[in-house]
């Protein structure tokens, strides 16, 4: 099988995620992991999909027939990597948001050689102090060879220097 990575983009409204399964469908495809949103008015998303190899060109001009409705990029997908030469873990960031607070941290991650596997980010009112309230949880896959107690103590130094907190959640 082949992997495909699709990225989906477009006016949001009703039909677009059936619009894009029923093609991988019609074309032997399987849908196995997506992240998809409606942000700002529009739908985006990012969607992996395993197909014969011989099915793929088909499935790839297939898609084109959602041009004025959907924006559909296709990617080749990558080989998984060995799961014995890393690590996952998950934290929390949550803090009055400002600009530059997943810079800040992402730059952190890649400075220990720790790759953002998964990340979710909302800002909300803080309804008790007034403004936003940025928050996000990261998953981030880390070298075997850098010490998971190094990391959460860049981040901590980080988050008081940004003023955010910082929290693991978790540590596969």
């Amino acid at each position: 099988m082949t992997t495909l990575v699709l990225t989906v983009v477009g006016d949001d409204r009703a039909g677009l995620v059936s619009a894009v399964a029923d093609i991988v469908d019609s074309h032997g495809g399987n849908w196995e992991n997506s992240e998809l949103a409606e942000l700002a008015g529009a739908f985006a998303g990012i969607v992996q999909v395993s197909i014969a190899p011989d099915r793929a060109d088909d499935l790839r001009a297939a898609l084109e027939s959602l041009a004025g409705t959907l924006t559909v990029t296709v990617h080749a997908g990558a080989a998984e990597p060995g799961v014995a030469s890393a690590r996952a873990v998950t934290f929390d960031v949550v803090g009055n948001d400002r600009a530059g607070i997943v810079r800040e941290v992402s730059a952190a991650l890649s400075g220990h050689g720790a790759s953002i596997e998964r990340m979710s980010t909302q800002t909300t009112d803080a309804a008790m102090a007034g403004g936003r309230l940025f928050e996000a949880t990261i998953t981030a896959t880390v070298p075997a060879d850098v010490a998971i107690d190094d990391l959460v103590a860049e981040l901590e130094r980080l988050a008081s220097e940004i003023q955010v907190d910082v929290a693991l959640a978790d540590e596969a």
